[in-house]
């Protein structure tokens, strides 16, 4: 059955788990920009807990804008600030030093529109668990095959509890494990900073089809 999925900066575990369930995924890039949601956010278990990191973006001239136009802002040093919340995070974590000289350019160079750059983003990740980037863009709102599944929605920070039955996210060992217990869907950086080629497993054990 095929996907449909909103862009997402840096998806959490139940985005990319989907991802490589389906045989196709469509990437809606038609939608109007959502506030609060994995478009332009992704949260990462710090010392202290969970940590969203914001990607700022430019406010249009209207209370519409298509995901596809909207632009990144730099008006303030996101990128410096969110790298160093990175690797005072990660810095111990098994497969950080593994990463971190691809991801680095990610925080230093300055991409116009959020969906370009969550799309080179996608593109790395799944260089990084050697999997096909199977990523259709729609060509119209919503205009995806009949029986497509639409998930544009149901993965989101604001649903506490997960619209999706199928969906059972494996526990790992993080970070903090010694305090805090598992926190299931972080960022995908979380789950590759700890289990490094294991993640694969991981995402396919985290669906029950």
């Amino acid at each position: 059955m095929p996907l449909l999925l909103s862009t997402a900066y840096f998806g959490p575990v139940h985005y990319y788990a989907r991802y490589l369930h389906h045989p196709e995924v469509y990437l809606e890039q038609y939608e109007n920009f959502t506030k609060q949601t994995y478009r332009n956010r992704c949260v990462i278990l710090a010392g202290n807990g969970p940590v969203s990191l914001v990607l700022p973006v430019v406010k249009g001239r209207g209370p519409k804008t298509l995901i596809k136009d909207l632009e990144i802002s730099y008006d303030t040093e996101w990128q410096r600030n969110q790298w160093q919340t990175i690797v005072s995070a990660y810095n111990s974590s098994p497969y950080f030093e593994y990463y971190q000289d691809e991801l680095l350019p990610f925080f230093e160079k300055k991409s116009r529109f959020l969906m370009d750059h969550n799309m080179q983003i996608h593109e790395m990740l799944c260089g990084f668990m050697e999997v096909e980037n199977k990523l259709k863009l729609t060509e119209d709102f919503e205009k995806v095959p009949e029986n497509t599944l639409n998930f544009r929605q149901a993965i989101s920070p604001k649903v506490k509890e997960t619209l999706d039955d199928a969906f059972h996210p494996k526990p790992y060992i993080q970070v903090f494990s010694e305090k805090f217990d598992f926190v299931p869907n972080l960022s995908i950086l979380d789950l590759l900073f700890n289990e490094g080629p294991n993640a694969y497993d991981v995402l396919m054990e985290s669906i029950t089809l």
